[in-house]
């Protein structure tokens, strides 16, 4: 969950001198970028992952070898920091799906009545304001128990790292966002990606901020997101057909996207200097089979 990623081309006419990303176990987005030719630093509370836990496969995938493993926090700007420095583009992609209420809730740990009252809440804390904390200054969980909320993890974190990023004079700040809810999840989910983009659009003006917003990403190393990968599929045909008159499904409805397509958006959107603000899927597919293009040549 606490990831970050620095990519540093081995070459000098790579058009990216530098780039650098914070986000979860999404290791094909790390294959992709890890093809580009670069020597990349991947890190996270724990070093290197189990990689049966990423790809499904306890064998160490061939691409590893190009990424150094180190260990860093994102609520502690301070661990990563120094990474920024040169860097042309950071890419967030933390965030968390479920709050532990909830979780606690389907896992039969949490009373079912108070469990959903505080998941399905219409706030709760994050962190201080991440935007008027000291330089470097780590993230500090405000709710009583020290629950990584959406507020927190969603939002303020990201917004920490884009300012952070600006602090350093890094150019781009690309932030993994997504493109709507699902009825099962709580607003929050939805509502604090959306402010973390509105924030960062407006306060930190002199980022080139890029908000991709993927409905459901599957792989097909990950059996169990296949099926859902599937539901999703029939689910936006359905709604095509339906005069998108079932939007407020949120990523229900939302056609999914294999998350190399994924992966290889991120990397067109930093190339490409027109890009900017909120990127959704047929966006997306447009960036990534432009990417595909410049790869056959």
């Amino acid at each position: 969950m606490d990831t970050m990623l620095i990519l540093q081309p081995r070459v000098e006419n790579l058009q990216i001198s530098n780039w650098q990303r914070l986000g979860g176990n999404i290791s094909k987005v790390l294959h992709v970028l890890s093809t580009f030719d670069t020597q990349a630093q991947k890190f996270s509370r724990s070093g290197e992952p189990r990689w049966d836990t990423v790809t499904g496969n306890h064998d160490r995938p061939s691409w590893a070898s190009s990424v150094e493993w180190a260990k860093a926090d994102v609520l502690k700007p301070e661990t990563y920091k120094p990474f920024l420095k040169g860097a042309s583009a950071v890419v967030h992609t933390m965030g968390i799906l479920l709050e532990a209420d909830y979780k606690g809730v389907v896992q039969g740990r949490e009373p079912i009545i108070s469990g959903l009252q505080r998941a399905f809440s219409s706030s709760k804390l994050g962190s201080q304001n991440p935007l008027q904390r000291r330089e470097g200054e780590k993230l500090e969980p405000k709710e009583r128990d020290g629950q990584l909320t959406y507020e927190l993890m969603n939002r303020d974190s990201a917004i920490a790292l884009a300012q952070e990023s600006s602090n350093e004079h890094v150019p781009t700040f690309v932030y993994i966002s997504a493109a709507g809810g699902a009825p099962i999840l709580p607003n929050r989910y939805i509502t604090t990606k959306r402010e973390a983009e509105t924030t960062i659009a407006s306060k930190l003006p002199e980022l080139r901020s890029i908000f991709v917003r993927p409905g459901f990403m599957f792989d097909s190393s990950r059996k169990l997101t296949l099926p859902i990968a599937l539901g999703g599929l029939i689910g936006s045909e359905f709604n095509t057909l339906l005069g998108n008159k079932l939007q407020f499904l949120g990523t229900m409805v939302e056609k999914p996207l294999k998350v190399d397509i994924v992966g290889d958006a991120v990397v067109e959107a930093m190339e490409d200097e027109s890009t900017r603000g909120a990127v959704g899927t047929k966006q997306i597919e447009v960036l990534a089979t432009k990417a595909w293009r410049k790869s056959m040549l």
